[in-house]
């Protein structure tokens, strides 16, 4: 009952960070049109940043058996959030007003408001068929734009990289090692559309395992 009330807290503190998050970006765009989306990052960045630190524990809750999720997918999920928002989006300024990142924290933001909401019900025993199928259906198609949204904003990126030197290291002689932070991030994007492809396995049988024909029944019953 402890670890489940922990558990409820836990998914109750983040579904309001990211509905404020949502809520805010929905009331900044119908207020100020496309001039609200490059000033998306200093409104909410803040909150998002909290938001996805906070997601780190879930790492956590897996390894220590309260949450039966499976921890390669969810863990891939989180090292990819974190490393394009604090790697990428943090350390360059001129990335923050791109249109990409409007859409990918929009991206971010509708899939987990969605989560947090049936992992709540789910931990007082209540199931929605609508949310249910929402929760195991929407993320099928948004987490693909989602990656490619990663995989532009890294790439949009780049030159700013290149120009800053920012995370490239070159160490003095006698030592012949230098790291080119660019490169490095080159050499993640084949490995984020790999990630890509398992993940999508992992939410089809999903899927299939909590939207079946007898899961369905049992739900409804």
């Amino acid at each position: 009952f402890t670890m489940n009330m922990y558990l409820f807290v836990y998914d109750l503190m983040q579904f309001c960070g990211h509905s404020w998050i949502f809520t805010n970006m929905m009331i900044r765009f119908m207020t100020f049109g496309k001039d609200s989306l490059a000033d998306t990052f200093h409104s909410i960045g803040l909150v998002m940043r909290l938001c996805q630190l906070l997601s780190v524990l879930e790492i956590l809750h897996i390894l220590i058996g309260i949450d039966k999720s499976r921890l390669l997918p969810r863990f891939l999920q989180i090292t990819e959030r974190i490393i394009v928002l604090f790697v990428v989006i943090n350390s360059q300024e001129e990335v923050q007003g791109k249109y990409v990142v409007c859409v990918l924290f929009f991206l971010w933001n509708l899939l987990d408001v969605v989560r947090y909401t049936y992992n709540m019900l789910a931990r007082m025993g209540i199931y929605y068929l609508p949310l249910t199928w929402l929760n195991f259906s929407l993320c099928i198609p948004l987490y693909p734009l989602s990656v490619l949204a990663k995989g532009f904003a890294i790439c949009v990126s780049l030159p700013y990289f290149e120009s800053f030197g920012t995370y490239s290291i070159k160490l003095p002689f006698p030592f012949t090692f230098s790291i080119y932070f660019p490169y490095v991030l080159k050499m993640y994007l084949p490995v984020l559309f790999a990630g890509m492809c398992f993940i999508i396995q992992n939410l089809f049988s999903e899927r299939m395992a909590h939207l079946g024909t007898g899961n369905i029944k049992n739900k409804r019953s």
